[in-house]
């Protein structure tokens, strides 16, 4: 039986230096760990301490559970599309812990009044060809090809094609807030 994958894998840190273009030392200097743990954590051979992964991260610009994130062993996620309908709506969607990807497209006319329940995210919606109105509480917005808005999705909103149209809609999961 071949040895289990490990947890994590702190190679990625040799990644991240490289493209930050940083010695061992300049790391070592911006986080204030040591240049053997660094060269031993890039190797897989020690595992790193929380204070550890926090100073690294920093230096790198990111907060330590997204380091520690891009250490885990499985770094690509896949999952198969489902499709759906809402209205005379078509929609193609991918799901993943924080992005919901909706690829959709819509006859001239088509409405959509109550789109789906959202939970506290914030929706990106861009049209890639046709025309689309997003009526909002305090507003609405006409968008064409190439145009985009970014709203609260926990508001109100509806969508109507002006013409047939093809879009992208993207529900982001917002970081906590405490």
């Amino acid at each position: 039986m071949p040895p289990a994958a490990p947890k994590f894998d702190f190679s990625v840190l040799r990644t991240l230096r490289d493209q930050h273009e940083l010695t061992l030392a300049a790391l070592s200097e911006a986080s204030g760990v040591s240049v053997g743990v660094i060269s031993k954590l890039e190797r897989n051979q020690q595992s790193a301490e929380l204070d550890t992964l926090y100073r690294l991260a920093r230096a790198f610009g990111l907060s330590a559970t997204d380091l520690l994130a891009l250490c885990e062993s499985e770094l690509v996620h896949r999952t198969a599309e489902k499709t759906y309908r809402s209205g005379d709506f078509k929609f193609r969607q991918v799901k993943y812990a924080n992005v919901v990807a909706h690829l959709g497209s819509a006859p001239a006319g088509a409405k959509v009044n109550r789109p789906e329940i959202h939970h506290d995210d914030t929706e990106v919606c861009w049209v890639t060809s046709g025309r689309l109105r997003v009526t909002l509480p305090h507003e609405t917005v006409e968008l064409g090809e190439g145009e985009s808005i970014q709203f609260d999705a926990i508001q109100q909103h509806a969508y109507e094609s002006l013409a047939d149209s093809e879009f992208v809609i993207l529900h982001l999961r917002k970081d906590k807030r405490y």
